[in-house]
């Protein structure tokens, strides 16, 4: 404890005039004040100005306020244990006060009458750094943002007086990021002992928070959770495309302490659980440490659904600055090396800066032989030549390798009968583990500087003994997860950018699909067009245009005639730019999978006049989205982007899908781009236009397009 007072003595104090709320918006302008660990002389203050996390040490170790500074929101309600580890089937707390009656509130002035209890982990010393980077990523190609986010660190040491854990260190730490009210929660535990231990759960975050709602009757699935704290994990899958369907991790349950709710079952859901529900037997050895997963906490202060969306994006950009990294890439359909070099051609010739060899193309990464390490080598070279990045395709899931090595049934015993796929290897396997590392020296010797994993692992658990990676069923969905983050996280330190259609953006992957279904790239252009603005404007609400990818056959994919597909590219040069312009314009790339970029002279120069253009305006167009009107096919649809640090604060893409001309006049918000008194617009890089903006922050904008045609404006 003295090691922790003398710490405490040296904390900046606490000022009154920092509990007051901000009048200014974080989304629109920076925060002055940094994110830092301050001491009020009874507790330890954790705040940016944006959020305010209090503990007090008092036997033990209690958070006692949790706040929302931009609304004065107070998300606590009771106090509990920091977290919770259950040890060879024994649960502990890890911190924790005893003693509140009153459940539905917590006032200040109950907390100096509340116990710490002898068998919870007690609380040894605190500590004060700045963040550590989580990943040490080393961008390669064009990204918004390359700084990764700063703040401070506070974590807390515990130690237990249990016969059996007094060799156990935990240690829960709790990151704040300055300019976000995002906090970062994550513990680790260490075996100091000679005794190997088993985590059956690790429970990172508790909070009993202020419940969203009160019913009478209602169970805790029927009713809303806490709508002022969104969360997530870097523990998610099952390629819905989306983190909440995804996440594996966020437990909302009842807390039959709070007597005093309106629910009479007790079952409002008003106490937060995080942790992992299949990771129930992690052994921990001597000197091993675990860390647990990390739990991303973002206060949210509104309902609209587009700022919620800004302030999920921000984050990303923010803790995980990789995926605004965002290449303009090809997608090639190879048959021999002479298709790859004449593609390669083609990107140097339009600017194009990536080329990814697609599905179906002849490059196996799984090949490591000396011949195949030295034909991509020469090709990888031949693209560096012409400052083109290289990559390649690989299948993990949707395939049998063998029983020995696919994902074992734990109620049947067999390989495949319940994978997510269908069919799936188990990558804790001896093939499995051979895949992780035949890819890695793929891309080591051959220079590849992007990998592509289709179907990577969704969470398949596995009942084998015999797979070296795991040791049975109770720890093979974690050690999978861990192999899998493992080799994305290499790929980032490595430079090597990364498509994978699951959600491992928090674990250093850049890309994933917007969310489209394959067979629709067989119906007609005009209906993709569409159905692909369709697709952009319902993936982008929490993820940024760098985020996700669509998709556009120029040759035949699935199914579907002439009416389908673009080839010959020259014949179809309108809807060609049209399908180019409406993903350009998002700001998201799409796949032209096909074996070339352009066939005449005439396809060429309208692909370079596009990529110019895109790049001239590639800031604005990698930044955040507003979204106008969804496309129906009926009448005009269109993105707004905004961005108040550019010169170019915002840019309108405008969509007419009807076969006639039309002429309208919509509303523009332009709170995000931090105008509030006039917007000068210029249609296409035209003369520029002054417009007042009201008090809604709002302009009124007339405008004509052209008969299946589109127009943009940028705004100063």
């Amino acid at each position: 404890m003295a090691s922790s007072q003398e710490a405490n003595n040296k904390l900046p104090a606490w000022k009154e005039n920092e509990k007051s709320a901000l009048s200014q918006d974080w989304l629109v302008n920076p925060v002055q004040q940094k994110a830092d660990v301050y001491d009020d002389g009874k507790n330890i203050i954790l705040s940016n100005g944006l959020i305010k996390r209090t503990f007090r040490i008092q036997q033990n170790v209690a958070c006692i306020d949790y706040s929302n500074m931009s609304n004065g929101q107070q998300l606590l309600r009771a106090v509990k244990p920091e977290a919770k580890l259950t040890i060879d089937g024994k649960q502990y707390n890890i911190g924790g006060l005893y003693g509140q009656k009153e459940n539905a509130y917590l006032l200040p002035e109950w907390v100096s009458g509340f116990k710490g209890n002898e068998n919870d982990f007690q609380f040894q010393s605190f500590s004060v750094t700045d963040i550590p980077p989580y990943i040490r990523w080393k961008p390669r190609g064009w990204a918004l943002n390359t700084v990764p986010g700063s703040g401070k660190m506070l974590s807390f040491t515990y130690k237990s007086n249990v016969d059996g854990l007094k060799d156990l260190l935990v240690t829960v730490h709790y990151e704040l990021y300055n300019n976000i009210p995002l906090i970062v929660k994550w513990l680790s535990v260490q075996n100091k002992g000679n005794k190997v231990i088993t985590l059956n759960r690790v429970i990172n975050e508790v909070l009993a928070t202020v419940e969203e709602e009160s019913a009478v009757v209602g169970s805790p699935a029927q009713m809303e959770k806490q709508h002022g704290l969104y969360l997530e994990t870097n523990y998610a899958f099952n390629n819905s495309m989306r983190y909440d369907i995804s996440d594996q991790t966020t437990h909302w349950k009842a807390d039959s302490n709070y007597t005093s709710q309106v629910n009479y079952d007790y079952q409002t859901p008003c106490l937060l659980e995080v942790y992992p529900e299949k990771a129930t037997g992690i052994e921990l050895g001597k000197g091993q440490v675990f860390n647990s997963v990390r739990t991303y906490e973002l206060l949210m202060d509104s309902y609209d659904r587009e700022r919620r969306g800004l302030a999920i994006r921000k984050m990303y950009s923010t803790i995980a600055p990789w995926t605004t990294e965002n290449p303009i890439f090809m997608h090639l359909v190879s048959r021999n090396d002479e298709d790859v070099k004449k593609a390669i051609d083609q990107c140097a010739a339009t600017g194009y800066e990536a080329l990814i060899l697609s599905f179906g193309s002849h490059c196996n990464m799984e090949d490591s032989s000396a011949a195949n390490i030295q034909r991509w080598k020469t090709l990888s070279d031949y693209a560096h030549s012409k400052h083109i990045l290289i990559g390649g395709y690989s299948l993990f899931s949707s395939r049998r390798i063998s029983d020995e090595d696919d994902v074992i049934d734990p109620i049947t015993k067999k390989p495949d009968a319940a994978a997510f796929f269908g069919h799936a290897p188990c990558l804790g396997s001896k093939w499995g583990l051979a895949y992780l590392d035949k890819l890695k020296y793929f891309i080591s010797k051959t220079g590849f500087d992007i990998f592509e994993n289709d179907g990577p692992y969704p969470g398949d658990v596995c009942a084998s003994t015999t797979h070296p990676g795991h040791k049975n069923l109770d720890d093979s969905q974690w050690q999978q997860m861990e192999l899998q983050k493992g080799l994305y996280h290499w790929c980032n330190e490595h430079g090597i950018y990364v498509n994978a259609p699951d959600w491992y953006f928090l674990d250093g992957t850049n890309k994933i699909a917007l969310g489209y279904r394959e067979v629709n790239f067989s119906l007609p252009r005009d209906q993709q067009m569409i159905l692909n603005r369709q697709n952009i404007f319902d993936g982008t609400w929490e993820k940024t245009p760098a985020m996700g990818w669509g998709f556009v056959p120029l040759t035949r994919y699935q199914g579907g005639g002439p009416e389908a597909v673009l080839e010959p590219l020259s014949d179809h040069l309108k809807d060609y730019e049209q399908l180019m312009m409406q993903y350009y314009g998002a700001g998201v790339q799409a796949c032209y999978r096909g074996p070339r970029l352009y066939d005449t002279e005439a396809t060429r120069k309208m692909v370079v006049g596009v990529i110019d253009w895109y790049k001239k305006y590639r800031s604005i167009l990698n930044s955040e989205i507003i979204h106008l009107r969804r496309a129906d096919g009926r009448d005009w649809d269109g993105l707004l982007h905004v961005n108040p640090k550019l010169d170019t604060k915002g840019m309108i893409m405008l969509y007419n899908p009807l076969k006639v001309a039309i002429t309208r006049t919509i509303k523009v918000p332009l709170y995000y781009t931090g105008l509030t008194s006039s917007a000068l617009l210029r249609e296409k890089g035209g003369v520029a236009k002054k417009y007042p903006v009201d008090r809604k922050y709002e302009i009124m904008l007339t405008f004509n397009i052209a008969p299946e045609s589109y127009t943009w404006f940028t705004i100063e």
